[in-house]
């Protein structure tokens, strides 16, 4: 039974998809940082290209220059208290999901300076990919307009309904996983379900890379 079960859990949408193609453009590489908040990872972006894309997150967060996006289950993510039986849920039954999206006014390492974070410089077709993403990461209304759930749970922030169903084999760090492959890295999304396993792979990603800028602050590795 419990066999069957996982092959029915694993057999379900893995929505959001990984970008092959984007008709989004991107002018110049971007700056993108992946936060590891303990058990969950997002990526801070600049806000421009995707406000652009979304509108609705310009009117919410303003002029801010960055925002972190992550992806997870509905009712875990947003809860005030864990329990087990959100924990189970979340785990072993597809579960409708969220994005969170926080405001970032200042660099990632700043702001989230006690948290463990890995900056990538992503050339123009990779950014508008990453972009283009987490664009399908957010589930839209007819009118194309996302939808708003509640305040988010930290800073300037807000929860808004998800695409795709959270659960063992497609967590918050494989989504980070897919959005790094949608970017054009080599990573294998299948078993990345940590956030250690996310930042263990950038930390020796970036230590592989050439120290060439390629249009990004010099300070940051660039992908080839």
């Amino acid at each position: 039974m419990l066999f069957t079960c996982m092959l029915l859990v694993i057999a379900c949408s893995t929505k959001p998809h990984i970008v092959n193609s984007t008709d989004i453009t991107v002018s110049s590489a971007r700056k993108v940082s992946i936060v590891s908040h303990g058990w969950h990872t997002g990526f801070v972006v600049p806000a421009e290209t995707i406000t652009n894309q979304l509108p609705q997150l310009k009117e919410r967060f303003n002029d801010t220059p960055f925002i972190e996006f992550g992806w997870g289950d509905k009712n875990f993510y947003q809860a005030k208290e864990i329990t087990s039986g959100l924990t189970v849920q979340a785990i072993f039954w597809p579960t409708e999901s969220v994005i969170h999206a926080v405001a970032v006014p200042e660099p990632a390492e700043i702001y989230f300076s006690n948290s463990d974070i890995e900056t990538l410089c992503l050339q123009d077709r990779q950014y508008a990919k990453l972009v283009s993403f987490i664009e399908n990461s957010f589930f839209k209304e007819s009118n194309s307009d996302i939808v708003p759930l509640k305040s988010g749970i930290y800073g300037n922030s807000q929860f808004y309904k998800g695409e795709g169903d959270f659960y063992l084999m497609n967590t918050c760090n494989k989504w980070t996983a897919k959005g790094l492959s949608s970017a054009d890295m080599d990573i294998s999304t299948t078993f990345k379900l940590t956030a250690r396993s996310i930042i263990d792979y950038l930390s020796d990603a970036n230590n592989n890379l050439s120290s060439s800028t390629r249009g990004c602050n010099a300070k940051n590795a660039s992908i080839p």
